[in-house]
């Protein structure tokens, strides 16, 4: 039995470590993740608390992990363990039985697990963790008590000031489809192996007063404009596709006419993406650092763009400063929340790829980038694109 003990211990601990930590990777994923469970069932209010909600939950997980394994206050973190695999066995259910969100981010996005997976991997957990409390007298401290809570201690400061680094310096391992070398149109195309939705059209018409329904492969023999009068048509989906999506969503550069100008800046030789999601988050420290980033990339001929979710704040943040001409796309908001872990993220681009990303804290650096890339012959023409500036 104490062997038993030991094993299933050691496996649920490490589990929950793993989970925390991966997590704790990229903080603002599970954050952005909790809010999808609230947008699904009509709860408001809660998303200004969401990040730190996840950046709490985390660091619960490395914390409860390890003093699983090293057999400290077993009793408070056998049940508060017990608590928190019940919440999420059902947030797993849920996602798994309604299919809403497609994925439960129990381990982020580095590691994307089905529903399916997500759900019985936490009823396995809850198992364990109840034949743990039940045989939690067989559970004793790996050291003394003053070692341990030294130890605890330690563990506790540093899963927090690891979240506070990959908030304030992006994730250390970038699971996201913007990371560096991945080429940006190349992950906005549908995957080679995609299999799409299988759908039937089914066309609803009155007849005689009544109506009728049948499919667009089975007409009535005796159809015709005057004897059937249409009412609505619907696509029921009745299997399932697989893999049906692209890595990038969402991601249409555009300015106040709506002229489609993302391939255009993708298509640029080299090229300067600043991303700010919105203007009242990202402070006022990022334009004198821009400022210094945009001078030295236009001796250099190279473009710079500002994207943003909130195009109608971008005029008076860029006006009176050194680059007030600079230009200024629209973007989705789900999109720069993919591309851009911290409010302002800077990104430098060869050609569409993702060459190097930065935070706003380190935004500095990409003049390295700018220097070593060759000097372009001519500013490349604007004609195709729509500036909120033009």
């Amino acid at each position: 039995m104490k062997i038993s003990v030991t094993l299933i211990r050691i496996l649920t601990g490490v589990l929950f470590i793993f989970s925390g930590l991966v997590k704790a990777n990229d903080p603002l994923g599970l954050s952005y993740k909790m809010q999808e469970f609230f947008e699904v069932w009509g709860v408001h209010g809660f998303n200004s608390w969401t990040l730190l909600m996840s950046v709490l939950m985390n660091a619960f997980e490395i914390i409860a992990g390890f003093a699983l394994l090293l057999g400290w206050r077993i009793k408070l973190f056998g049940w508060l363990l017990l608590t928190l695999i019940v919440f999420f066995t059902f947030l797993t259910g849920y996602t798994y039985i309604t299919g809403t969100p497609k994925n439960c981010g129990c381990f982020g996005d580095c590691l994307p697990i089905t529903s399916k997976v997500s759900f019985l991997k936490d009823v396995a957990l809850t198992l364990m963790i109840l034949f743990l409390v039940w045989k939690q007298k067989y559970i004793r401290p790996l050291f003394s008590e003053k070692i341990t809570t030294i130890a605890m201690l330690g563990i506790t400061i540093l899963s927090f000031l690891f979240q506070w680094y990959t908030l304030t310096y992006l994730p250390v391992i970038d699971c996201l489809p913007f990371k560096k070398g991945n080429s940006i149109s190349e992950k906005m195309k549908m995957p080679a192996n995609a299999v799409p939705d299988s759908t039937v059209i089914t066309f609803i018409y009155k007849k005689g007063g009544k109506e009728v329904e049948f499919t667009a492969d089975k007409f009535p023999a005796d159809f015709s404009a005057t004897t059937y009068e249409f009412v609505k048509r619907y696509d029921k989906i009745i299997r399932k596709g697989k893999n049906n999506e692209p890595p990038i969503k969402g991601f249409a550069l555009s300015g106040d006419s709506n002229v489609d100008s993302t391939q255009f800046v993708l298509a640029q030789p080299s090229a300067i993406l600043l991303f700010i999601e919105k203007f009242s988050e990202a402070g006022t420290g990022w334009k004198n650092k821009f400022s210094g980033i945009y001078a030295a990339a236009k001796a250099k001929n190279i473009p710079s763009y500002i994207i943003t979710a909130e195009p109608g704040d971008a005029h008076s943040a860029v006006n009176g400063t050194a680059f007030a001409d600079v230009q200024v796309f629209k973007c989705d908001f789900k999109a720069i929340e993919t591309a851009a872990r911290s409010n302002p993220c800077i990104y430098y681009l060869q050609k569409g790829i993702v060459m190097n990303k930065y935070s706003g804290k380190t935004m500095q650096r990409i003049k390295a980038d700018i220097q070593r890339a060759p000097k372009m012959e001519n500013i490349p023409s604007i004609q195709v694109s729509d500036s909120l500036n033009q």
